[in-house]
């Protein structure tokens, strides 16, 4: 069995793919595996060293924002785009795989594309509740649709009925023990607030956060950890100058990433964050209470559509970055503070929306492809 998987761009397209391709390593030790990138991006890092065969191609997105500076980039692309045909077939007709499976990003556009003219077995798993424009395209060829949520079917025209499955989850997050990482970060009896912007920081996030912190901190009502990212390396001073001795604060940890996200997640009573669709999956997977502030600045506005999934469930609560104050927070979490009841309720819903064999339903449908031939 041999199977080429197109993912790249983001952890958010390239993880579920690894996580895929593992599964389908265990079960089928022999099977041959590839993945298709580009040399600049993070699955160049990611795909080798999850021990995977990688192959690149040249290509890169279209720029949405009109000016001189991007016509002269999507002239560029359009180049690249039509190079890259050629490059995918020799590397199809090369590894001749079984099936051909993109997981978003637009590399896997010209991959998934040529495979299926070249009358090759193809597959995609969209992440997002509002799909990409690369997946809106291959929804109408590909033989198998797999959606992480069900609202993307409204936006896409598929040539066959699609699939929820979910988004894979990390194992170390699924087999997580409350009690054990509690105990592990020294927590007491109060409630525990989780907070991330991302990797990179956001700005808007870590100020609000900020000053939640120096609202709440004396108060006794919870114990915080929160991560800034590699751009907010000035929360701890900022902390400091609100009156926030984080040295000496045993309830109160802040760093710039979090390391041992499946401890602090599954310790955790309310998070709050960006609404990616991968950092979902994991609240939901745990059955968290959070409240989400979606990132305004990513193509289609996605975040907002997938925060919008779970509030539709009563399974989250939102805040828009326009309408983010440090009242609003404060008004939304005191809220969830002071009702445990309510709390557990939107914690429970969360929950019945997780799809904890998503790898394997995922894996399912790559595996009946491939032995279609």
């Amino acid at each position: 069995m041999k199977i080429m998987f197109a993912a790249g761009g983001t952890g958010g397209h390239i993880n579920p793919a690894l996580a895929a391709a593992g599964e389908i390593r265990r079960r089928y030790p022999d099977a041959r595996i590839l993945f298709i990138g580009t040399k600049e991006k993070m699955e160049s890092k990611l795909v080798p060293a999850a021990g995977f065969d990688f192959k690149t191609i040249e290509i890169s997105g279209f720029q949405r924002k009109l000016s001189l500076e991007n016509i002269k980039r999507n002239i560029g692309t359009v180049v690249k785009l039509m190079k890259s045909t050629s490059s995918c077939k020799k590397l199809i007709e090369d590894f001749k795989p079984d099936v051909v499976v993109g997981f978003g990003g637009y590399v896997s556009g010209p991959v998934v594309r040529t495979a299926a003219k070249m009358g090759i077995k193809t597959a995609i798993h969209e992440q997002n509740a509002f799909p990409g424009v690369t997946n809106k395209a291959l929804a109408k060829t590909a033989d198998a649709v797999m959606l992480t949520v069900p609202k993307a079917a409204e936006y896409l025209e598929c040539k066959v009925e699609p699939v929820v499955t979910g988004l894979p989850v990390r194992g170390e997050i699924l087999s997580a023990d409350r009690d054990f990482s509690r105990a592990k970060l020294g927590l007491d009896d109060k409630p525990m607030i989780l907070s991330f912007g991302g990797s990179l920081g956001a700005k808007t996030v870590n100020n609000a956060m900020c000053s939640l912190i120096a609202e709440l901190h004396d108060k006794n009502k919870c114990s915080f950890i929160h991560a800034y990212g590699q751009y907010g390396t000035w929360v701890p001073e900022t902390l400091k100058e609100k009156g926030v001795d984080i040295d000496n604060e045993k309830n109160i940890r802040v760093s710039e990433y979090i390391n041992d996200m499946d401890v602090c997640l599954s310790a955790a009573d309310i998070v709050i964050g960006r609404s990616g669709a991968s950092s979902l999956s994991e609240i939901e997977a745990v059955g968290r209470a959070s409240v989400l502030i979606p990132s305004p600045n990513v193509a289609e506005n996605h975040q907002y559509h997938n925060a919008m999934a779970l509030v539709n469930n009563n399974a989250a609560r939102i805040i828009e970055e326009k309408d983010l104050t440090d009242e609003k927070l404060l008004e939304v979490v005191t809220e969830l503070l002071d009702n445990k009841e309510l709390r557990d309720e939107i914690a429970s819903n969360a929950k019945k929306m997780s799809k904890p064999d998503a790898q394997k339903q995922i894996a399912d449908i790559i595996v009946k492809l491939a032995n279609e031939k």
